[in-house]
């Protein structure tokens, strides 16, 4: 009688979850889709313009602003261009911004970070100073700025970006270092006669590197939308380039005149790839350090 009113009261495995396993079984979740979306961004953008035979300059005045159909699952644009080729050859050139300038800021982020963090003192003060100079500064009013001296361009673009989001991985790398000074296997080092060289090189360094990469994972997605800023306010890449800010800007008119296709699906290839990567970063940031919940959602 006992074991049988056991057995009612025991909870199915299926109808009671501990906390612990459902942040788990979200975190997986949120880890495979954006794992998916990614591969379908990677796969389109390097694959469909190549097999794809199609001029994406084209113009075709008798097909313009056409809704979306199966000839063109995305509709065309004001010129008749078909819009699902032009949005994967701006999202290629979009990534390829990203991605040069969040290596970029995150090289020189991390080179300044170590070296106010590895030195400490007046070069620690210094430095820091350097970034809230610059922190006080508008990323986006620093970055015309710096776009404004030069013809529009990618590298004019990267440069831009990067110069204006490296204090944000700076900061954290100083952080880091500082914590790790305090270890007892530095301490040992320095007892044992290692140079401050060696110190930074072959033990902080290291120790660093993986928020670092963090912060360039992280610094791609914002990178995207400063790029698209930039070109949609006409001081971006050239017009003629397909970009995902070029083609928002271009569409405007479109959009006031009930055409929402334009500007709706240039605006996705931009919210994806960020929701995507923010899922994967925030997976990689529990595993990185697992003490600490992640701040990044889906």
């Amino acid at each position: 009688m006992a074991e049988a009113i056991a057995e009612t009261e025991k909870p199915s495995g299926t109808a009671w979850r501990s906390p612990g396993t459902t942040r788990r079984s979200t975190r997986t979740l949120r880890v495979r889709t954006s794992v998916v979306l990614l591969t379908m961004t990677a796969l389109a953008v390097l694959l469909v313009p190549p097999l794809v035979q199609l001029d994406q300059q084209a113009v075709n005045l008798s097909a313009k602003l056409l809704t979306p159909s199966w000839a063109h699952p995305f509709g065309t644009d004001d010129v008749g261009r078909d819009l699902l080729l032009r949005c994967l050859y701006g999202l290629r050139v979009s990534l390829l911004v990203g991605v040069a300038a969040a290596l970029t800021a995150t090289v020189i982020g991390t080179a300044v970070g170590a070296t106010a963090g590895a030195l400490g003192g007046w070069a620690d003060r210094a430095l820091m100073r350097l970034v809230d100079a610059f922190s006080s500064v508008p990323h986006l009013l620093l970055g015309i700025f710096i776009v404004a001296m030069f013809r529009p361009g990618v590298w004019p673009v990267v440069v831009s970006v990067a110069l204006t989001h490296w204090l944000s991985t700076a900061r954290i790398v100083r952080a880091e270092v500082l914590s790790l000074r305090s270890r007892p296997y530095i301490d040992a080092a320095v007892s044992g006669g290692a140079s401050r060289w060696r110190v930074a090189v072959r033990h902080l360094l290291p120790g660093v590197l993986p928020q670092a990469a963090l912060a360039a994972v992280l610094m791609v997605p914002h990178a995207m939308w400063h790029e698209s800023a930039l070109s949609f306010l006409g001081l971006g890449l050239p017009t003629h380039m397909a970009s995902l800010g070029n083609l928002i800007q271009s569409a405007r008119g479109s959009l006031l005149a009930g055409q929402w296709w334009p500007t709706l699906f240039p605006g996705l290839f931009i919210i994806v790839p960020t929701l995507a990567i923010a899922g994967l970063a925030g997976g990689w940031r529990e595993r990185v350090n697992p003490r600490r919940r992640s701040e990044l959602m889906l």
